[in-house]
């Protein structure tokens, strides 16, 4: 490949790059954009149809509430009506009569009414709607016995029973009636039919799976669509509903989890004005988001499609563009490849296979650039010789294996003491180093070389003949100003520092200022 091939190459690379880069992005950011808006429009048709549906559940809880408000209103004016005939009539005779054709003409009227009774103080019929025939003793009853034990004259509504006298379930509201004196004088009772209810709330359409129910405040369920005689009288005050109620007050709406059945579904209830009843009316969410689910699947399989579409014309192009970079991606990883090769071959040319310094090539090398630099600036140069003390000895007793470690960790103590960018440390020969200092004088040079001695004497390699048991080494140091002295003088005067070092005993540094030449 001729020189300025490569690059053009990678010049044409560069501006082809950013292209490719831009059609992606495009197209992703085309394609994030159609999820994005099909996400919001799901989101929005989603919240949509929860809107509508609760205003819906609203709407019925408010007509719920209205229904079983008018019924229990027309139980308490009926009992309001026979309270004050039986307090200023009584029921013997003819007032007895004139009653009983009243509540013939009440629930031959009024569909939710079941029956019509007073009670006398001991619990026995006195008045019904029945016609004459077997009549019962009611002083059980929860209602008989809360009148006969409270004063207070408020219409009160029970929790369902089944009635003695036809069997069915009703709700039976009731008041106290007093004697003149005041004392208990019996009950006026009101039973509404919940069938009635029941009817009525199946007149509603809320689903397979919806409900509407009818409670007391106490938690006592009356009736629950779907009807099951089992469930009348259930407790549900830890149910959803009542625990919304606490929180959210007598009006609310939310999706909750029925205690009952475990369905998921969106309520409403309303708590009903001067009795202690709430209604509620609820719809499953599966059946609210069944159309919304069916929608949302088609548009998103329409979106899905496009952006399948989308993505293979844009791989189509990308791929293209790909192929016509195929040969010169080849052309250029063959080029980095001999580029890798041929600085894996400098490396090895400039290093030491053993200990990885640098090797003598590359020490003279740098020698000869930083003494050349020192020459040109004025600045101060240092050169550090050092060898092993007694490594014959080491490699005789100790053999060649383990000598070449023993230089591997040497080296290593070296390198570490060359830290600055700037400064070299080679393997000179054998068992000798050598370190290049440029920038440096005689006091940092000799600072160097001493912590390379004591770094190499903390590695407590063991060598038994050597003056006290542990692998040292002897170092001479020479700093100052290059002046015109040949190269080899610098290599000369650390080399004489080094033997006097030696000579002293070993184990030590030996420094000296570089004497100016000119």
């Amino acid at each position: 490949m001729p020189p300025s091939s490569a690059p053009r190459l990678k010049h044409l690379n560069k501006l082809r790059r950013p292209v490719i880069g831009r059609l992606i992005v495009f197209l992703a950011c085309f394609c994030a954009l159609l999820l994005g808006i099909q996400g919001w429009s799901l989101w929005a048709s989603h919240q949509g149809q929860l809107e509508e549906s609760t205003a819906s559940t609203s709407n019925m809880a408010r007509a719920l509430a209205a229904q079983a408000q008018t019924s229990f209103k027309v139980a308490d004016a009926i009992l309001a009506e026979t309270v004050e005939r039986v307090e200023h009539d009584g029921v013997a005779g003819a007032a007895g009569d004139r009653l009983h054709e009243r509540f013939l003409h009440i629930a031959g009227q009024s569909a939710e009414v079941q029956g019509l009774f007073v009670y006398g103080a001991d619990g026995s019929w006195q008045v019904t709607a029945l016609p004459d025939g077997v009549k019962y003793n009611n002083a059980d009853r929860d209602y008989f016995q809360y009148h006969r034990a409270n004063s207070g004259r408020a219409t009160r509504i029970g929790k369902p029973v089944r009635s003695r006298s036809t069997g069915v379930m009703v709700i039976p509201v009731s008041r106290r009636i007093d004697r003149p004196d005041g004392s208990f004088g019996g009950v006026a009772l009101v039973t509404l039919n919940l069938a009635y209810f029941g009817r009525f709330y199946d007149s509603f359409d809320i689903g397979s799976a919806g409900t509407i129910l009818l409670a007391l405040d106490d938690g006592t369920l009356i009736c629950r669509r779907p009807y099951k005689d089992s469930l009348v009288g259930t407790d549900i005050r830890k149910g959803p509903i009542f625990t919304m109620m606490k929180s959210a007050g007598p009006v609310g709406s939310a999706m909750l989890k029925s205690k009952i059945d475990g369905v998921v579904r969106l309520y409403s209830y309303r708590h009903l004005d001067g009795y202690p009843l709430v209604v509620a009316s609820a719809q499953a969410r599966e059946e609210i988001l069944d159309n919304w689910w069916r929608t949302a699947i088609k548009t998103s399989s329409v979106v899905a499609f496009a952006i399948a579409v989308l993505g293979w014309g844009g791989a189509r192009m990308v791929h293209q563009v790909r192929i016509r970079e195929k040969l010169e991606g080849e052309l250029r990883r063959a080029g980095d490849s001999l580029a890798q090769h041929n600085q894996a071959l400098k490396t090895l040319a400039e290093s030491d296979g053993l200990t990885g310094l640098a090797n003598r090539r590359l020490f003279e090398e740098a020698l000869a650039g930083e003494l050349a630099r020192a020459r040109r600036n004025g600045s101060r140069f240092a050169l550090i010789l050092t060898d092993v003390d007694f490594f014959k000895k080491y490699n005789d007793r100790y053999g060649h294996v383990a000598g070449d470690d023993c230089l591997r960790q040497v080296a290593a103590a070296i390198a570490g003491g060359a830290r600055r960018p700037g400064d070299l440390a080679a393997r000179y020969g054998g068992e000798e180093f050598a370190v290049i200092l440029p920038d440096t004088d005689l006091d940092g040079a000799a600072t160097v070389a001493e912590a390379i001695r004591a770094a190499v004497k903390k590695q407590g390699i063991a060598h038994a003949d050597s003056r006290d048991g542990w692998v040292s080494i002897s170092l001479g140091v020479v700093a100052g100003a290059a002046g015109g002295e040949p190269d080899s003088a610098w290599i000369e005067a650390a080399d004489r520092l080094l033997y006097e070092a030696k000579a002293a005993g070993r184990d030590r540094v030996a420094a000296r200022a570089m004497l100016a030449s000119t």
